[in-house]
């Protein structure tokens, strides 16, 4: 089960964005993200809005999704465009979900291409889509390359098969270098997942997958620690006793070896779960997240952000499509953040990542605990020196304990 929406203020059946968008505007990017709700199966550890159905009755579904996801891009470029947004290209593109691939090739590619029509793309702009291992093959590779696509995330998760059977992953893991070849082979960039602190899973198991990954030379590498979200089918296997929780302490072991293994392999850390090859290999689709730049979600339950109104779409694909098949906006709910919420979240996002949190956008008080957390080792003394936070190793272990001395 996904979790409840959050709440806020009713969302205008127009979807028109309150004057206050316009505020401090100068300079901010636009990207997109792309729900696909749609998987094969549900994995066991997953709480992201997804559906193992292929349809739902009167004409919504899988099959349907290109149809609706595009009334909804129309609908947003009507908005931004009716709220007085100035128009900007698109910085990144990402289809997530859910399984993006789960729908047709063709269906993505015109997607891609109604979003490229309705907002432009800026030159250089990153284009991904996430993809299961056992979800394409070379020719929908080359068609996704031959559209714009740039970049595409396989979700490897592990490269232990008992790993995968805990996690409910149904792919086989020797597909995962076969799609990394062919991804390469047609000049997409590459990304993997993986997933640390299965129940059960063994230091040693968790070096292997690790190294399985390195050696398939992607250029991204995502390594994310296992949340075990309350609602999940993996929350109630572990509370019937089933499977056991991985500790804390082990938690953070897989942590530094994940982190030695990549470094040595030539891969750095540029935000706490992420590695790239080089500094042009990063998610920039992700850093216009943790830089709270904006963007327009699309697709049932997504979420958009533009310039400190945030809002969120209905979960459901059968309201969401009779919402847009109306030409009414899918928003469920919105928020207009107020400072001292804008402050907190640009302090939590962009202490995560390597180039770091500007001292001189920290409150007073928040700056008179740097001294202390560099004399812990939390944060880079060299960095501090220079006007900059940044966290050391150690400090991405402690990341939240980080946080909230900065916003004390």
């Amino acid at each position: 089960m996904s979790p409840a929406q959050p709440t806020g203020d009713p969302a205008p059946r127009d979807g028109l964005l309150p004057a206050s968008v316009h505020r401090d505007a100068t300079g901010r990017t636009l990207s997109l993200y792309v729900h696909v709700p749609y998987c094969s199966i549900r994995c066991g550890y997953c709480d992201f809005n997804t559906y193992a159905a292929d349809d739902f009755g009167d004409d919504v579904g899988r099959l349907t999704y290109a149809r609706d996801a595009l009334r909804e891009i129309d609908l947003a470029g009507e908005v931004l465009d009716a709220s007085g947004v100035e128009p900007r290209p698109l910085h990144s593109v990402f289809f997530g979900g859910g399984t993006p691939t789960r729908i047709p090739t063709r269906d993505l590619v015109d997607i891609l291409r109604r979003a490229i029509e309705t907002f432009g793309l800026e030159e250089g702009a990153e284009v991904t889509t996430e993809a299961n291992p056992d979800s394409v093959d070379l020719d929908d590779l080359k068609t996704l390359k031959q559209a714009g696509f740039t970049r595409v995330s396989f979700g490897m998760q592990s490269a232990v098969p008992r790993v995968l059977s805990v996690l409910d992953r149904t792919h086989e893991p020797s597909n995962v270098p076969k799609v990394v070849s062919w991804a390469k082979q047609v000049g997409l960039e590459v990304s993997v997942d993986l997933i640390s602190g299965a129940p059960g899973e063994t230091l040693e198991e968790w070096r292997a997958s690790v190294e399985a990954a390195i050696s398939y030379q992607p250029d991204h590498i995502s390594a994310y620690s296992l949340i075990v979200e309350p609602g999940t089918k993996l929350a109630a296997q572990i509370a019937r006793g089933v499977y056991t929780e991985v500790d804390d302490d082990q938690q953070a072991d897989m942590y530094l070896l994940a982190d030695e293994l990549l470094t040595a392999a030539g891969y750095q850390w540029y935000e706490v779960s992420n590695w790239s090859r080089s500094p042009g290999t990063r998610s920039r689709h992700n850093l216009a997240y943790w830089h709270n730049q904006d963007w327009w979600g699309i697709g049932p339950g997504a979420h958009s952000h533009v310039n400190g109104t945030r809002w969120w779409n209905i979960k459901h694909p059968l309201p969401y499509a009779q919402r847009v098949r109306e030409h009414s906006s899918p928003a469920l709910a919105r928020e207009n953040l107020d400072e001292d919420t804008r402050y907190m979240e640009t302090v939590m996002l962009a202490a995560r990542i390597r180039d770091g949190l500007p001292l001189e956008r920290v409150r007073t008080a928040g700056r008179e605990r740097t001294a202390w957390l560099a004399q812990q080792g939390l944060i880079d003394e060299p960095a501090l020196q220079r006007g900059t936070i940044r966290l050391t190793l150690q400090g991405r272990l402690l990341g939240d304990a980080v946080v909230r001395e900065l916003l004390a």
